[in-house]
């Protein structure tokens, strides 16, 4: 004779409930921490070995893409108490990252040209501005 199945310990309405109460993988900073830390290493060993910087740069990116490290970080900052949160706005308007793109397709066509030297003073006023419109921003927020 066949015996009696025994309930389940948990029915799957609970487990969808304990599922969805845990925050996605990549806010737990147990993962972020040590992906982070592999990528600190991983850039430490491409210097180390000379390998070419934007083949380190890219895999910086794929893996912060890849691993949401990117968006972890920058929650991380927003921590911070009154600066934090400005900092990520800064960091988050359209306006920087437009600038930044365009002074990259400007600096290409430069260099490819023949301007590597006009380059390299653009690039510096570039980023003497960028650096500018951040503390200002900031210090606008404050005061």
């Amino acid at each position: 004779m066949a015996e009696p199945l025994e309930p389940p310990d948990s029915s799957p309405e609970e487990a969808s409930e304990e599922s969805a109460s845990r925050p996605p993988w990549w806010r737990n900073w147990k993962v972020m921490l040590p992906v982070w830390l592999g990528i600190a290493a991983l850039v430490g060993v491409g210097l180390h070995f000379n390998i070419d910087g934007g083949v380190i740069a890219g895999g910086v990116v794929v893996v912060g893409l890849l691993s949401h490290a990117f968006a972890w970080l920058i929650g991380i900052i927003a921590l911070v108490p009154v600066i934090g949160p400005i900092v990520v706005k800064v960091l988050s308007i359209g306006f920087i990252w437009l600038l930044n793109a365009v002074g990259y397709l400007v600096a290409y066509v430069a260099i490819r040209r023949g301007y590597s030297r006009d380059v390299l003073t653009y690039r510096g006023l570039t980023i003497a501005l960028i650096i500018g419109i951040v503390i200002g921003y900031v210090l606008g927020k404050l005061f």
